[in-house]
C-alpha cells in the first residue's frame, strides 16, 4: 500500500514536471504491478475551467476521444449563472471551514450547528424527517442552494455519530463531500449530485430497517452512505455501450468491463486519498475501506443484475443468510445499494415522475447525439421510437418489480410494503399514458424489454453504472 501510494505520488510530480499535464489539471494514475489493471484512477478539474469545455483527459487516435462529455446535456443558462453558483458555493465552503476550526477541540458541541448559516428553516426541518420514504430530494435541493448531497450526506455521517467514532476531521470530510459533489456533472438531467442525494436518502431508509439496524456496524454504515454518495461519480451522462463503440480510453482502461462502475470507484478512492480522509486510520484499513467501496459501487453494474438476483433469492429460499457473518452483511449491502440506485420507481407519483422525465431525457440525449456521430442508435435512446411511458413499463416490468419483490421477502417491513404499492400504482399512472403499451402493444412493452440489452440499456439511465 505504502509502495503504490508513493508511486502515484511520484509520477504526479513528475508528470507536472516534465509538463505533460496542464497547469489546470490535476491527474494521476497508478497501476498495480501484478495485473497492471488500473489501481487508482484521478481527474478532477481544478474549479476553474474554459467556457468553451475543458482538456481533455488524454489525446490519442480514437476519433471520439475528444468529446466533451459535461456539455452533452448543457441547458440554456445565463452565460453568469455557473459562475456565479460556484463562488457562493466556495463562499459557503469557507464558512463552514472556518466554523469548523472554531469547534476544533470542542467535541460536545453538535457538528451540525456548522450548517446553521446556511440551512434555512425549512431545509432543517426537512432534515430532521430525513428517514421517511416521502422526502422530497428536490425541494431540498432548491433549500440548500444545490448542495443537497453535500448536507445530507453530512448529516447522516453525523446522525449515526460516525464522525466522532472513527475520529474523522469534520474539515476533511466537508472537503472531501464538497469535492464529491462537484465531481458529478449536473449538466446531466439524471446522473448528477441530486441523483447522489436521493440514493444516499434512500440508503439510509434501508440501514434504519429492523434487520439491517440491529445487524449492521458502525463500519458497514459508513461503508454503505459513502458507497451511496459515490456511486455514480464524475458520471459522463452516457452508457458504456457508448463508450465502447466511440473508442473512449476509459473503455480501453477498463477492458470494457464494468467501465463505468470501475471509474466511479476510482475517482472515489482518489478523492479519498486526495482529502487524506482516512490517512490516520492504518494503512490496511484504509486499504479495505476502498476494497470495499469498489465492491459495493460494483454490484450496481445492471449487466450483473441476475447474477446478484438469482444469488439474493437462493439466500432467501434457503433461508442461510446470517448477518452475523461479515461477508453476508457485505452482500446485503450490496443489494441494498442495489434497490436504492434504481429505487425511483418505488417513490411516491410526484417524485418518481421527475425522475422518469429526467433519465429519458438523458437517455433521449445520448440517442441525438449518436445519430449526429453516425452510430447505431442504443436501445431506449431513439425518441422516435420510444416514449417516456413504454421505457418506464419495460424498466418496472423487467428490472425494478422482481428486485424489491426479494428485497420485500426479506425485509417484510411497512417501507417494502409502501416501496411496492407506490410502484404498482406509478406503473399503472404510466400504463394510462401509453394506451398502446396496455393495450394490444402487448409487444411494445416486451420487446424492448425482453432481451438482455432492455434491463442493461433501462438501468443505465436510472442511474447504474451501466448509464
Amino acid at each position: 500500500m505504502q509502495v503504490l501510494t508513493q508511486m502515484t505520488s511520484e509520477t504526479y510530480k513528475f508528470d507536472l514536471s516534465i509538463g505533460i499535464l496542464p497547469l489546470k489539471r490535476r491527474g494521476a494514475i497508478s497501476y498495480d504491478s501484478s495485473d497492471q489493471t488500473a489501481l487508482y484512477i484521478r481527474m478532477l478539474d481544478v474549479r476553474v475551467r474554459s467556457q468553451v469545455g475543458f482538456e481533455p483527459e488524454r489525446r490519442g487516435s480514437h476519433p471520439y476521444l475528444g468529446v466533451d462529455f459535461r456539455t452533452l446535456h448543457s441547458r440554456a443558462e445565463s452565460a453568469g449563472s455557473i459562475p456565479a453558483r460556484r463562488i457562493r458555493r466556495l463562499f459557503s465552503f469557507q464558512r463552514h471551514l472556518l466554523s469548523s476550526r472554531l469547534l476544533r477541540g470542542a467535541p460536545h458541541l453538535n457538528p451540525l450547528h456548522i450548517l446553521d448559516e446556511d440551512y434555512c428553516g425549512q431545509a432543517k426541518c426537512m432534515l430532521e424527517k430525513v428517514g421517511s420514504w416521502n422526502f422530497d430530494i428536490f425541494l431540498f435541493d432548491r433549500l440548500t442552494n444545490g448542495n443537497s448531497l453535500v448536507f445530507l450526506t453530512f448529516h447522516l455521517l453525523s446522525q449515526y455519530g460516525l464522525i466522532e467514532l472513527f475520529q474523522l476531521d469534520m474539515v476533511k470530510v466537508r472537503r472531501f463531500l464538497v469535492l464529491v459533489q462537484e465531481d458529478y456533472h449536473n449538466q446531466n438531467p439524471y446522473h448528477n449530485a441530486v441523483h447522489a442525494a436521493d440514493v444516499t436518502q434512500a440508503m439510509h431508509c434501508y440501514l434504519r430497517e429492523p434487520k439491517l439496524a440491529q445487524s449492521l456496524t458502525s463500519f458497514d454504515i459508513l461503508l454503505g452512505l459513502l458507497a451511496a454518495a459515490t456511486h455514480d461519480l464524475d458520471h459522463p451522462g452516457v452508457n458504456q455501450p457508448f463508450l465502447i463503440k466511440t473508442n473512449h480510453y476509459l473503455a480501453a482502461l477498463y477492458r470494457n468491463t464494468s467501465v463505468l462502475e470501475n471509474h466511479h470507484w476510482r475517482s472515489a478512492v482518489g478523492l479519498l486519498r486526495e482529502t487524506e480522509l482516512f490517512s490516520h486510520l492504518p494503512a490496511e484499513d484504509s486499504l479495505s475501506i476502498e476494497r470495499q467501496l469498489g465492491s459495493l459501487i460494483l454490484a450496481t453494474d445492471i449487466s450483473r443484475q441476475n447474477e446478484y438476483l438469482s444469488r439474493f433469492r437462493t439466500h432467501l429460499d434457503e433461508n442461510d443468510l446470517n448477518l452475523g457473518n461479515a461477508s453476508h452483511r457485505h452482500f446485503v449491502l450490496q443489494m441494498a445499494l442495489k434497490c436504492a440506485d434504481i429505487c425511483n420507481p418505488c417513490r411516491p407519483w410526484e417524485l418518481s415522475k421527475q425522475w422518469s422525465e429526467k433519465v429519458t431525457e438523458e437517455f433521449f440525449h445520448q440517442g441525438d447525439i449518436e445519430k449526429k456521430l453516425k452510430l447505431e442508435i442504443s436501445p431506449l435512446c431513439d425518441s422516435e421510437a420510444n416514449t417516456i411511458a413504454s421505457v418506464q413499463i419495460g424498466f418496472m416490468t423487467y428490472v425494478v418489480e422482481p428486485l424489491f419483490a426479494e428485497w420485500a421477502r426479506f425485509s417484510d417491513t411497512r417501507l417494502s410494503q409502501t416501496m411496492l404499492g407506490h410502484l404498482g400504482l406509478n406503473k399503472a399512472s404510466w400504463s394510462t399514458m401509453e394506451p398502446e403499451a396496455s393495450g394490444s402493444s402487448e409487444d411494445g412493452e416486451s420487446d424492448p424489454a425482453r432481451s438482455s440489452e432492455e434491463p442493461s440499456s433501462r438501468a443505465l439511465t436510472q442511474g447504474s453504472p451501466e448509464s
